[in-house]
C-alpha cells in the first residue's frame, strides 16, 4: 500500500513538471496533435518492448470491449483534450482543473457503480464544481484560454472514466499487459483522427532545437510511459477513488516547477498566471476534493 502511494505521488509530481515543460513545445515547434502522436506512439513502442519479456495471460473476450473503451477514454480522448487545453490555457489552470478528477470519479462511481455518497460528499462535489467552474469562467485572461479550460475539464472527466474502467482489469492481468493493450487501442483511434496527418505534414522537424527535443523525450518516456505504468500498478492495490485523490497535489507541483524552471531557464516565465484568484480557487477545489474523498479514504 505504501509503495503504491509513493508511485502515485511520483506520477503526479511528473505530471506537474510536464504541465510547464510541454507548454514550451506547443505550438511553437509542434501542434498539440503532433505532440500527442509522439507521446502515444513513442510510449507504445516502449510498452511492447517491455511486454515482450513478461509472461502474459490470455485476454478473455468479454474484457476486450473494456480494453477498447480504456484506449478511447484513457488515451485518445484524454490526450487530445489535454494537449488542446494546455495549448490554449496555462499550466496553473491545467493543474487546478485536473485536481477536480477525484470529484468526477466519485460522481461516476455513484451513478455507474452504485456507490453511496453521504451529505458531506455531495457538499464537497458542489464546492469543487463551483471552484472549477469559476476558474474556467473568471480565472482565464482570454476567450481562447477559457475554451482551453473547458477542454481540460473534459480531459479530467475522460480520465475519471478511464480510472473506473481500468480498475477491474488490474485484478486479472499483469499491469504492463493491460496498459500495453490500452495504448494499442488508443493508438488505433488516434490514427483515425485526420488532423494528425495534416499537422504532421506541416511540421518542420529541422527547426526543432535540442532543448525542445529533450522536452519531447521527457514527455514520451517519463510523462507517458512511466506515469501510465505506475498508475496501473498503483490501481492494483488501491481503489480508483484513492488513486484519483493523489491528483490534487498536482497544482502544488505546478506552482513549484513554474518558479523553478523559469528561474533556471528551462521554460518561459508562466508565473504571471499564478495570482490570488487562481490560488483562492485552487483552495476551493482542494476543500471540495477533501470533503468528497474523506469517507473513501476511511
Amino acid at each position: 500500500m505504501q509503495w503504491a502511494a509513493g508511485a502515485l505521488l511520483l506520477v503526479n509530481m511528473i505530471y506537474g513538471a510536464s504541465h510547464v515543460l510541454a507548454k514550451g513545445v506547443m505550438p511553437k515547434y509542434l501542434s498539440p496533435t503532433v505532440f500527442i502522436g509522439f507521446r502515444v506512439f513513442g510510449a507504445l513502442l516502449l510498452f511492447w518492448s517491455v511486454l515482450f519479456f513478461i509472461k502474459k495471460i490470455p485476454i478473455e473476450r468479454k474484457d476486450l470491449f473494456r480494453l477498447v473503451a480504456c484506449g478511447l477514454f484513457g488515451i485518445t480522448v484524454n490526450q487530445l483534450l489535454f494537449f488542446q487545453g494546455l495549448n490554449a490555457s496555462s499550466p496553473m489552470n491545467a493543474g487546478i482543473i485536473m485536481a477536480i478528477n477525484p470529484i468526477m470519479v466519485a460522481v461516476l462511481s455513484f451513478f455507474w457503480l452504485g456507490e453511496r455518497l453521504v451529505m458531506r460528499q455531495w457538499l464537497g462535489i458542489l464546492i469543487g464544481f463551483i471552484g472549477a467552474t469559476a476558474l474556467t469562467v473568471y480565472g482565464s485572461g482570454s476567450p481562447e484560454a477559457r475554451i482551453g479550460d473547458w477542454f481540460l475539464l473534459g480531459n479530467s472527466l475522460s480520465y475519471a472514466v478511464y480510472l473506473i474502467l481500468v480498475k477491474p482489469l488490474m485484478a486479472k492481468y499483469p499491469p504492463i499487459q493491460v496498459i500495453t493493450w490500452v495504448f494499442t487501442f488508443g493508438s488505433i483511434f488516434l490514427l483515425m483522427y485526420p488532423p494528425l496527418f495534416f499537422d504532421l505534414a506541416e511540421t518542420s522537424f529541422n527547426g526543432i532545437p535540442t532543448d525542445a527535443w529533450l522536452k519531447i523525450i521527457f514527455v514520451v518516456v517519463a510523462v507517458t510511459f512511466i506515469t501510465y505504468l505506475l498508475t496501473v500498478v498503483g490501481l492494483k492495490y488501491v481503489s480508483s477513488t484513492i488513486a484519483s485523490v493523489f491528483i490534487y497535489v498536482q497544482p502544488i507541483f505546478v506552482v513549484g516547477f513554474t518558479f523553478l524552471f523559469a528561474a533556471i531557464g528551462w521554460s518561459e516565465d508562466y508565473t504571471r498566471s499564478i495570482n490570488n484568484t487562481s490560488l483562492g480557487l485552487m483552495l476551493l477545489v482542494f476543500l471540495g476534493v477533501y470533503l468528497t474523498t474523506r469517507a473513501q479514504k476511511r
